[in-house]
């Protein structure tokens, strides 16, 4: 008979065991990382200062940022500190906090962004409106919305997960505490838990942004004009962009039929989605809009002022 427990600590695998690979992704994400805060740290900075960038769409966009520096900042620094130090353990506690914190940022970030796909329809589709409707106190109101959303989004799969049990191995093959290493290595029946991780994914992935953009996309193509068309997809050009890359890496994450199947591929997309997006991201968005740019210039400019003084 198998000795249920609950291991006092997990050991994790890493990426490689290549020692030579192990310096260039330790290299890879120590620059990624510190361009990922570097990054959305700026646009934070500039939405705050800039009196050109008081807008709705930047006030949900320095939030965003803030979503993308906590979601980096849960998963890299400690694996970092681990490859640096060659320990690759990690408590219970430790690797339940993790978790959560991934699910908590994970999830909050696609209700945002159902939020900023609003904003983009508005914008598009009620100009003349949209300061009134995108007030500061709405958006406040929404951006509290998608807290709450995210942690009620998680809170079942959690609930459940936390009562699974190990018997043979608290050997976790990975680099962080994800959903899948976890339930690969537990002796519990996870169907269930596997469908309700899953169900959860499917519903918020709907809810938040299948539906709001079938609706832009309609709203759109009902346009007379291919100018006007132009115009509009331009406006949500950077915000597609970047939906395309969160749902992208939340599919080939989630999405899959078991647990218990090999999980390699799972380890290059949480790279993408811990590193490189969160990175890409201040890109994307920055790099078609003159606001931000000028903002950017504004404020190099008159820090080069004030240092000559």
């Amino acid at each position: 008979m198998r000795n249920h427990t609950r291991p006092s600590t997990f050991i994790m695998l890493g990426l490689t065991d290549d020692p030579q690979l192990q310096v260039l992704m330790f290299i890879f994400l120590l620059v990624t990382y510190t361009l990922t805060v570097t990054g959305n740290l700026t646009i934070i900075f500039l939405t705050l200062v800039s009196s050109h960038l008081k807008s709705a769409m930047y006030f949900f966009l320095q939030n965003f940022s803030f979503l993308e520096i906590s979601f980096s900042a849960v998963c890299i620094p400690r694996f970092l500190y681990s490859m640096s130090t060659g320990g690759g353990t990690i408590t219970y506690n430790a690797c339940a906090t993790q978790l959560f914190f991934i699910f908590l940022f994970g999830s909050t970030e696609f209700f945002l962004l159902a939020i900023m796909s609003y904003d983009c329809y508005v914008a598009i589709c009620k100009p003349f409106h949209y300061v009134a409707i995108m007030n500061r106190r709405v958006c406040r109101r929404f951006v509290l919305f998608c807290w709450v959303g995210g942690l009620l989004n998680i809170t079942p799969s959690l609930s459940l997960g936390l009562n699974l049990e190990f018997c043979d191995s608290n050997v976790i093959d990975h680099f962080l505490c994800d959903a899948s290493p976890i339930l690969k290595i537990s002796c519990s029946d996870t169907w269930f838990l596997e469908q309700t991780v899953t169900a959860c994914a499917v519903m918020t992935f709907i809810m938040t942004l299948v539906i709001s953009y079938i609706f832009i996309i309609k709203t759109i193509l009902k346009f007379p004009s291919i100018q006007q068309r132009k115009k509009a997809f331009s406006t949500c050009s950077s915000h597609i962009i970047v939906v395309s890359i969160t749902c992208g890496s939340c599919i080939f994450t989630y999405f899959k039929p078991s647990a218990k199947e090999e999980a390699d591929i799972n380890k290059c997309v949480i790279v993408l989605t811990t590193s490189i997006a969160p990175m890409l991201n201040p890109f994307i968005y920055t790099l078609k809009n003159k606001q931000v740019k000028q903002a950017l210039n504004d404020s190099i400019k008159r820090n080069a002022f004030l240092s000559r003084k």
